[in-house]
């Protein structure tokens, strides 16, 4: 129990320093609304949906309509194709998988795997009702003495694994989506074999980030 706690306790450590370099480099663009968007959001529903095609199977997610910044902001990296090729380069077994990094497309930039992002941050968007929860999507971020607003990696997040282990974390990093298929998959990705640094020992991508056309009178699980 001591070793599983110390683990989260470096791993809240990472994941707090997870945007640093990137956003200390890009000072002007420290706020999503000064990044032009490039992606026609309003052909979308309101809680768009995608799925996360990785090398061990497709994570379904949605996005909701309480965090607009986050979501809009992700809408427009998908469009992009900032996703497609990056690792999951940071995952807890009983806790969470950790994504987003564009420097891990590059293995020769091994050393800096959770520093990368595209230059901004964005503004906090927390909501008492989005937890947590088993599959929760949520945005990764620099620490509170250089963060105080705690506003958010523009590209990094997480899924939560195990919702209990991961509930200290409500309040403190903005939960923008949650899993609605795939959960078996995330349990697939934490169980890997993982180095020192929390990094699998196998590479898994994110092969790419596609839009999934929603049913009429779809239900919000919330």
């Amino acid at each position: 129990m001591k070793k599983y706690i110390f683990k989260v306790l470096l791993f809240t450590t990472a994941l707090i320093l997870s945007a640093s370099c990137s956003t200390s480099l890009n000072r002007d663009k420290s706020d999503l609304k000064n990044n032009d968007m490039t992606t026609e959001t309003k052909s979308l529903s309101e809680e768009p949906v995608f799925d996360i095609v990785t090398d061990m199977g497709t994570i379904r997610i949605r996005l909701y309509k309480e965090t607009p910044r986050h979501r809009d902001n992700f809408v427009k990296l998908v469009s992009e194709g900032y996703y497609d090729g990056v690792l999951f380069h940071r995952v807890i077994d009983g806790f969470m998988i950790q994504t987003g990094d564009p420097l891990t497309k590059n293995p020769s930039k091994a050393d800096l795997y959770g520093t990368g992002g595209p230059g901004y941050t964005i503004p906090a968007e927390f909501n008492p009702e989005l937890k947590h929860k088993k599959g929760a999507v949520a945005a990764a971020r620099r620490g509170d003495a250089a963060n105080p607003k705690k506003e958010s990696s523009g590209s990094q997040f997480y899924i939560v694994q195990d919702a209990y282990n991961c509930s200290q974390l409500d309040g403190e990093y903005t939960v923008f989506g949650e899993t609605i298929d795939g959960l078996d998959v995330i349990d697939k990705i934490a169980a890997v074999m993982t180095d020192r640094r929390d990094r699998p020992v196998k590479d898994i991508h994110i092969r790419t980030i596609k839009p999934v056309m929603q049913e009429t009178g779809q239900q919000n699980s919330k």
